[in-house]
């Protein structure tokens, strides 16, 4: 099977770190970015929390509520449970 390139820019300081961790448990960044994606298919969606512990003043929060606004159009002060509630139904109704 051909593979197909995939490219983005990390920090240096990031991409070493996180090259780090995964020579620490036995694969390389690559492995490890290539098993992310199996998941996200396997799991079909984020196969992970994506909960923000801090203030919500963070570049990740304010892009992540900005698309909320956008995709709930105007009901962005749903909580992350009812927003995985309706994911959980929609998925249901899919499988019917």
């Amino acid at each position: 099977m051909a593979g197909t390139l995939v490219q983005f820019r990390l920090d240096e300081g990031v991409k070493n770190e996180a090259s780090f961790i995964c020579s620490e448990i036995g694969i390389d960044l690559q492995t490890y970015l290539k098993l992310c994606v199996s998941r996200l298919i396997s799991s079909n969606g984020i196969p992970f929390s994506m909960n923000n512990v801090d203030s919500g003043n963070n570049m990740m929060s304010i892009v992540m509520r900005s698309g909320m606004r956008s995709a709930l159009n105007g009901n962005a002060d749903m909580t992350l449970d009812e927003i995985n509630a309706e994911i959980t139904e929609a998925r249901k109704a899919r499988l019917k």
